[in-house]
């Protein structure tokens, strides 16, 4: 009797393995095919929130590939944050090290025990996480995974430690992939997208949208009079001004919405599940926060403007991606035309 209870007990175990492998390879397979940053952090998140049983998730990463910082940004479900932290942590951190290596998960009873807390770990220990495990790849780590409260009551099996680890390590090597993306399709002045690829991604979420009948909406943005600061102060000058438009433009967007640099002192942006009314209240929004800029350049206050276009997809007229972009932009000449510094939508 105890034996064949031993027996049933082992092919359960056998069972779940082959389960819980067939479901890192669906796993794999989903990450994998994602190719834009936002999206596939999104995906980790809920995969991790399903696959670990947990009422929350996060996921802190670098805001660029030159940072030199793990930040939790937006990156996160089922965490209230508070206001007095940063929630940053230098890749050099002594827990960064730890986790390098011993290539493992902890709890934080488990981190305490290595070393005292700081002020980067008690922004971490705030979240009050289940446990933290490192997104390792090629013997780098690409970022942190932070489990949520759990579900049960049960602490992690050795096994479920494993399992999540493997889970890690498959998002950390579609983290680096799609790393690599990103700094092929950012412009590194602005840390925007560049147009082929704001191209790329517009045509996969038009044809998500229209089946769905999901609203989406385009900016074109022109900074107004922009050859004087480059006539006037030097090219240098200019550059200060695109960053500064560039990093107005990216604070009033989301995670699902994409901002990319068109070209010149021109910008576009997609705007996810906004339909235009709503796309003309983020654009005033953007207008107004670049007019009440203050740019302090070699001496100097700078003030500039901008114009924008605004349209919604409309599939009985937008046939392409481009036909969308095209009327955004005559919306755009239509605010330059008409005095500048305003905003305008398509008919």
């Amino acid at each position: 009797m105890a034996r064949s209870k031993k027996n049933a007990t082992s092919v359960a175990s056998s069972e779940k393995q082959i389960y819980d492998l067939k479901q890192l390879l669906e796993i794999s397979k989903s990450l994998n095919s994602v190719l834009d940053f936002s999206t596939l952090i999104e995906a980790i998140l809920y995969t991790c929130m399903g696959q670990m049983k947990t009422l929350g998730v996060a996921i802190f990463t670098k805001k660029n590939f030159d940072a030199s910082c793990f930040t939790l940004n937006r990156n996160y479900y089922g965490f209230e944050l508070d206001n007095q932290f940063e929630y940053t942590i230098p890749e050099d951190h002594p827990m960064i090290t730890l986790l390098n290596q011993q290539n493992a998960c902890f709890t934080i009873p488990e981190i305490r025990k290595h070393m005292e807390p700081d002020r980067p770990l008690e922004g971490l220990f705030a979240l009050h996480p289940s446990l933290i495990v490192p997104l390792k790849a090629k013997n780098h780590i690409s970022g942190l995974l932070v489990l949520g409260e759990q579900i049960t009551s049960e602490p992690y099996s050795e096994y479920e430690k494993e399992h999540i680890m493997n889970i890690a390590s498959l998002a950390a090597i579609a983290i680096n992939n799609a790393a690599l993306i990103e700094m092929t399709t950012t412009d590194m002045m602005t840390h925007l997208k560049l147009k082929h690829y704001f191209y790329t991604i517009l045509v996969e979420k038009l044809e998500i949208c229209e089946p769905q009948k999901i609203p989406l909406s385009v900016l074109m943005l022109d900074i107004d009079f922009f050859k004087r600061f480059n006539d006037t102060y030097g090219h240098a000058c200019g550059d200060v001004v695109l960053q500064m438009v560039a990093k107005v433009v990216q604070q009033n967007t989301r995670n699902q919405d994409m901002a990319a640099r068109y070209g010149g002192e021109e910008f576009v942006v997609m705007l996810c599940d906004t339909p235009a009314p709503t796309a003309m209240k983020i654009a005033e929004r953007i207008r107004t926060s670049i007019e009440n800029l203050d740019i302090l350049y070699d001496g100097q206050h700078l003030n500039l403007t901008i114009s924008i276009g605004v349209a919604e997809y409309t599939p009985a007229i937008d046939k392409t991606a481009k036909n969308l972009v095209d009327r955004a932009d005559k919306a755009l000449y239509n605010s330059k035309q008409t005095g500048r510094n305003k905003v305008s939508v398509a008919e």
